[in-house]
């Protein structure tokens, strides 16, 4: 397994569409997606536009959007998964989203991939300037909550989340 972040690319379309398509239209942290996107080549060209645009420091975001590194995890070229670091917290993200959000393909899921992948985009924000960053999950998601307190995160609190449609939400800070 070789673990990579990859900027977005129109060049991994296949692999790219098979991950989406894989997660059978539900929400997929991590990638910036609309619920219910058809992985078609119109939304992989939609995706890499905006990972450009959410990455420039100096782009008009949407009103309640911040800045961000959408990337792409993947195996030896394929890809596995998604992950996100916001640079910045508005309110909504310092209750419901934090500054990292990631998702792995549910058929390689238990394979050490989203360890692998937190722990590099860790290294993105310590070299970012960020001193510690908030990850959430939800309560019932122990994979995801023990990825995140290996990667050392402390529990911050658990909170309903019910309004953003999470039964019970963790919050985490891990120090950079």
């Amino acid at each position: 397994m070789k673990i990579e972040l990859t900027r977005p690319t129109t060049a991994l379309f296949d692999s790219w569409a098979d991950t989406v398509t894989e997660f059978g239209g539900v929400h997929i942290d991590g990638g910036g997606y609309e619920l219910g996107m058809t992985p078609d080549r119109a939304a992989c060209e939609a995706s890499v536009e905006k990972a450009e645009r959410y990455a420039d420091p100096d782009a008009e975001l949407p009103e309640g959007h911040v800045a961000c590194d959408f990337l792409w995890v993947t195996d030896a070229g394929e890809v596995v998964g998604f992950i996100a670091l916001r640079r910045e917290l508005n309110e909504h993200l310092r209750q419901f989203g934090g500054h990292i959000g990631y998702a792995v393909r549910p058929s390689r899921r238990r394979e050490g991939i989203a360890k692998e992948a937190l722990g590099l985009v860790l290294d993105t924000a310590r070299k970012q300037g960020l001193d510690r960053v908030m990850l959430t999950c939800d309560d019932d998601n122990p994979g995801s909550f023990r990825t995140i307190e290996g990667a050392g995160g402390e529990l911050q609190d658990v909170i309903d989340a019910s309004s953003e449609g999470h039964p019970q939400l963790r919050r985490y800070w891990i120090a950079l």
